[in-house]
Order: C-alpha cells, then sequence, then structure tokens
C-alpha cells in the first residue's frame, strides 16, 4: 500500500489540469455537456415524446420539454425497473439508487448507468481526492485506508439483470477492484443491512487498520466511533488512528456535529463537505477556507438554476450559470446521464463564489427534516399524524416539529408541539401510532429507527388551545398566508414557539 500510494497521489495531481480547464470556463463547458447529452437522449423514448431531434438550442429545450419530479418520470422509471431499455437513457440501465419516497412512493428508485458512475460518480471522486491533494501536497492520506460507513439498504434484485439499493452500495458494489486495497471494511461488512449488528462488525474489523479518512453520514459515524472507544478503552480516536487527517461528510448538516467529532477524534483533522446525492454527485469543497462547494460542472450533469420565487408557477423561470447571483435562492434542477431530464431535485443552493463557481445547500423547497438523513418531508408528517388521530381518536389542530440533536448522554429525536382540537386519551399511545406510520412512510426514517441505534422515539408535547395562532399573532403573522412551520432542519422556531407557550403558562 505504502508503494502503491505515491502513484496514485500523483495521478490524482495530474488530474487538476484538466479541472483547471473545466472550472475556468464552466459556463462554456456545461453548453458542451447539454449538446452530449441531447444527442444521446433523442434515441430515447422520453426524447422522442419531446421531439428531441427538432430542439436546437436552449430555449427550444425549456419549452419542449417541462419541468420533472419523481412522480412524473416514475412511469418511465417503472419501465426501466421491468427491464426495458431506451426509455429515458440510450444505454442499458441495470441498477438504481433506492432513496426515501416522494408523496406516493415510500422508496425512489433513480437510474444509475454506467455513464452516471464513470463520468459523474467515480470521476467526482476523483477530483474531489486531486483538489484535496493539491491543497495539502504533504497528505499522507493514500498511505492508510478510508473507512466507508456505507448506507443503510442491502443490494437486492428485481431479477436477473436489474439491481437496486443505497447510492453508496450502488457505487462500492461496482466501483473498480483497486479500490478495496484502499478502503475499510470488506464490501461485505460495508453492506451490511441490519445496523447493529453492522455497527460491532465495522467497528472490530476497523480497529487494527491505518484509518486516514472518513466518509459517512454523522449520525452513524458518532455511534460508531464512540463503539471504537468503548471497544478498545482508549480516551480519543487519534489514539486508535493517529495518521487520521479527513473527515468527508454530505447529506445533512455538519454544524451540530463538528463539535463532538472533534471532542471524539481529539485532535485536529480536516473535514470536507461534499453535495452527493442519489440523483448524481453535484459538488465539493476545493478550499476548506471558502464558503461553499465547487459546483462540478464537467460530470455529466447539466445544471438549471429556478429562482426561489417561480416555484408554483405554470412556466417557471430557469437561469444558466451566467446569469446567477451571490447569495440568492435557487431550486436546483438537473438533466443527467442516468436518464433524468430538467429534474427538480428538491434542494435549494446559494451562490457563494461566481469564479470559481461554489454553492451551498440553503434548503428545501418544502418543509422537512433530515438532521440524520432521515429525509423526513411534510407529507411523510402530515399522513403520520392522520394515522395516528385515526387509531386515538385524536384531532389535532396544528403541529410543528424540529430535530433534539445528539449529545453525550443520548442519541438524536424528533421533538413534536402537537395542538389538538380532542387530545387523544394518552398522549403515548399517539407517539406510538405518529412514530409507527413514519416508519411505515418513510425507508430512511425506519431505519434511522432502527433499535434506537441513531434515533429515538419522538418526543410528543400538547400544548395548550391557541398557542400557534398567539405565537403567530406576537410575530405579526395572524392570518392572510403564514402558517405554522409543519417541519424544520433546526430548532429556531420550536423554540420560539416553547418560550412563548411558557411565557402564557
Amino acid at each position: 500500500m505504502k508503494l502503491l500510494s505515491p502513484t496514485i497521489s500523483r495521478l490524482a495531481r495530474l488530474r487538476l489540469w484538466t479541472i483547471g480547464q473545466w472550472r475556468t470556463d464552466a459556463a462554456a463547458n456545461q453548453n458542451t455537456v447539454w449538446q452530449d447529452l441531447l444527442a444521446a437522449g433523442q434515441y430515447t423514448d422520453f426524447g422522442r415524446h419531446h421531439q428531441f431531434s427538432s430542439i436546437q438550442n436552449l430555449s427550444d429545450f425549456k419549452r419542449t420539454v417541462p419541468l420533472q419530479d419523481y412522480d412524473s418520470l416514475k412511469p418511465y422509471i417503472d419501465r426501466m425497473l421491468a427491464g426495458e431499455e431506451n426509455v429515458l437513457w440510450n444505454t442499458p440501465v441495470t441498477w438504481f439508487a433506492k432513496s426515501s419516497g416522494t408523496t406516493s412512493d415510500k422508496s425512489k428508485f433513480i437510474p444509475v448507468s454506467e455513464e452516471s458512475l464513470k463520468e459523474n460518480h467515480y470521476r467526482a471522486s476523483k477530483d474531489i481526492l486531486s483538489l484535496y491533494y493539491a491543497a495539502h501536497p504533504d497528505s499522507d492520506l493514500l498511505t492508510g485506508k478510508s473507512l466507508v460507513i456505507g448506507g443503510s439498504h442491502q443490494v437486492a434484485s428485481l431479477n436477473a439483470d436489474i439491481h437496486y439499493g443505497d447510492l453508496s452500495a450502488v457505487v462500492m458494489q461496482n466501483s473498480p477492484f483497486w479500490t478495496n486495497w484502499i478502503r475499510t471494511p470488506e464490501l461485505s461488512i460495508i453492506l451490511m443491512d441490519e445496523w447493529e449488528s453492522k455497527i460491532e462488525a465495522l467497528a472490530r474489523h476497523t480497529i487494527n487498520e491505518n484509518v486516514t479518512s472518513m466518509a459517512g453520514v454523522p449520525t452513524w459515524l458518532i455511534v460508531l466511533l464512540k463503539r471504537i472507544l468503548e471497544i478498545t478503552g482508549k480516551a480519543t480516536i487519534k489514539e486508535v488512528w493517529p495518521s487520521l487527517e479527513l473527515y468527508m461528510h454530505g447529506g445533512v448538516s455538519f454544524v451540530p456535529y463538528r463539535a463532538q467529532f472533534e471532542k471524539l477524534i481529539g485532535a485536529p483533522i480536516n473535514y470536507l463537505e461534499m453535495y452527493n446525492a442519489s440523483e448524481g454527485f453535484f459538488a465539493g469543497q476545493d478550499d476548506i477556507t471558502a464558503d461553499g462547494m465547487l459546483l462540478l460542472c464537467d460530470h455529466g450533469i447539466f445544471y438549471e438554476f429556478m429562482p426561489a420565487e417561480e416555484w408554483g408557477k405554470e412556466h417557471p423561470k430557469t437561469l444558466q450559470l451566467n446569469e446567477v447571483e451571490l447569495g440568492k435562492n435557487y431550486a436546483l434542477v438537473i438533466t443527467t446521464n442516468g436518464g433524468l431530464w430538467r429534474y427538480l431535485v428538491g434542494d435549494t443552493v446559494q451562490f457563494t463564489c461566481l469564479q470559481p463557481f461554489r454553492i451551498k445547500v440553503s434548503g428545501r423547497l418544502k418543509h422537512y427534516m433530515n438532521a440524520f438523513g432521515e429525509e423526513v418531508i411534510i407529507d411523510n408528517a402530515d399522513k403520520a399524524i392522520a394515522v395516528a388521530c385515526a387509531q386515538t381518536g385524536a384531532v389535532v389542530k396544528d403541529y410543528t416539529a424540529a430535530p433534539i440533536y445528539f449529545s453525550e448522554g443520548s442519541n438524536g429525536a424528533h421533538e413534536w408541539l402537537v395542538e389538538f382540537d380532542r387530545p387523544p386519551a394518552s398522549l403515548d399511545a399517539f407517539t406510538f401510532e405518529l412514530d409507527s406510520a413514519l416508519k411505515s412512510a418513510n425507508s430512511d426514517y425506519e431505519a434511522k429507527r432502527y433499535k434506537e441505534i441513531a434515533l429515538r422515539r419522538p418526543l410528543v408535547q400538547a400544548v395548550p388551545a391557541g398557542s400557534f395562532e398567539g405565537w403567530l399573532q406576537s410575530k405579526g403573522k395572524l392570518g392572510g398566508q403564514h402558517k405554522v412551520p409543519r417541519l424544520a432542519n433546526e430548532r429556531t422556531t420550536l423554540e420560539e414557539i416553547k418560550s412563548f407557550v411558557a411565557g402564557k403558562e
């Protein structure tokens, strides 16, 4: 491994010339990406239906192809899951990334073509590694191994040809053989689906490795690191892995977790944020001192940016890179080499720099909770409340919910403030039904709740009648279009309402 590492390091640094090319002229590069995607797409059913062969320019493309979401593409994806070819993409698609669902499905199945693996996920990983080496020329990152904690879903098959799993499982299952030399633990452990056994196996398999980097959702990694310290009897992770220098994170806000990581690790390391979703690898930090992540513009994805105020309009306007402004909220729209055409990801981003183009994730188009990778959307919450009411005879007037972050003494949870028109006979029974319904509606929430390893049972508190209206009135927002935010990914609103209620008692 030590002999191989310098070779890989030199190859990573050689990529910097190519990176510099697309980073310097990202807008022109994006036009080339779009033309290549359109050329491939004209041989698909989607392309024929939307007359790709007659599209002459980007304006034609936007006029001819409406914005899509998962529900609008689902009939095409269902055909692909059945093994049909040339539906959304012009080469065979045999892998799908399973992620949390939409308003109509518990899970989404995002097509992952060979092109999206090679030209997006793998190329993006190599470029982020190259940029890291450029910023840290004396790094010993590849003299050791990367600890990969993996996702929640084991690889499964619909038939002999069609397979699916969590994105990380799909990527690792198809990765080049040599990645096994620089990754730990072995793939069979990474792909384990039972989290209690998986954490134990991860801990015992990796404590004797020379781990130099880590990658994974903060929620599970904290659980793993604590278990490693229990097994080894060490005070800090740096005592276990003295060469640890990097943690690559993404998917949820790292802000609530950073202090815990610093305490667990016990010595300074580097932290890199990445924006890597089931739909594609969009961005990664190229400079840890700069705000935002570098937008990856030569990786098989064409980007459009819809101003947030356009959301809900019949013909929403979208912008290109040469039209965006700093600090404004844009909904991310993507066209990919996996067959997603003008697809609304659901995230909103802000540009923090225009040369090069750097972004940060600013929120979601809809209310959500995703502090632990659970991706609970408003539809999940509304339906779960309805089920809990039906099962307990309660009637809910209004509610809001927010995360309770990890602490030294306990796992995370969701806190709910509920105003009842008719309270349940047992708030505990209501909580049980709410929790059960959320598990049924959302596979990611279900995984995080498994044996309370990451998420414990929700904390539901009943607030007096009139609490939410009183809070809105105190903010000068009573009436009109003003509503209590149903879900939030931070605790500001919930704490304000709790303080207001406490002041009235």
